[in-house]
């Protein structure tokens, strides 16, 4: 769920906590926000989803079960104070990533690198060849308009994600 966010796919607190009571008990539930706002931080911990991915550099308590992302643009130095990073200069805009940046971070990263940022179903194949990361995440390549996804599109793009 995205939250405190200028995107189309923000929701508000109370209905991130209606849609992680509504899912499974074995699905895992993430947090995405862009907020710098130790209050907004708060509010998301209290909804207790299972990780949260920051693109603030705020520090979540020790003492909170919570697995932490830390999102990472072009230049941005490498992240250990996290369980993952994610490459995501687009913040959900389709914005392509930066492939030789992206390499190098898996190459030197001692935690699991997320690979995001303009990927689509007939180029997501392509990226995980060229960089090799743990995982892929996708928004607007998948949608039919913004924040309306489309279920063709998340169907090709997890098929082409496990074509070898």
């Amino acid at each position: 769920m995205v939250l405190f966010s200028k995107s189309p796919r923000s929701v508000t607190p109370e209905r991130a906590a209606e849609i992680f009571a509504a899912v499974g008990p074995f699905t895992t539930t993430v947090a995405v926000t862009h907020t710098n706002s130790e209050d907004h931080l708060a509010a998301i911990l209290a909804l207790h989803p299972h990780a949260i991915q920051l693109t603030a550099d705020l520090a979540v308590p020790g003492d909170t079960p919570v697995r932490v992302l830390r999102a990472l643009r072009p230049g941005d130095p490498l992240r250990e104070d996290c369980d993952a990073v994610i490459i995501d200069g687009s913040h959900g805009s389709g914005t392509r990533f930066d492939a030789a940046y992206a390499r190098s971070v898996v190459k030197h990263s001692r935690v699991p690198v997320i690979l995001a940022g303009g990927l689509n179903p007939e180029n997501v194949r392509a990226a995980i060849e060229a960089v090799n990361p743990y995982a892929v995440d996708v928004a607007s390549g998948v949608e039919q308009s913004p924040g309306i996804k489309d279920k063709e599109k998340i169907r090709a793009f997890i098929s082409a994600c496990k074509e070898r």
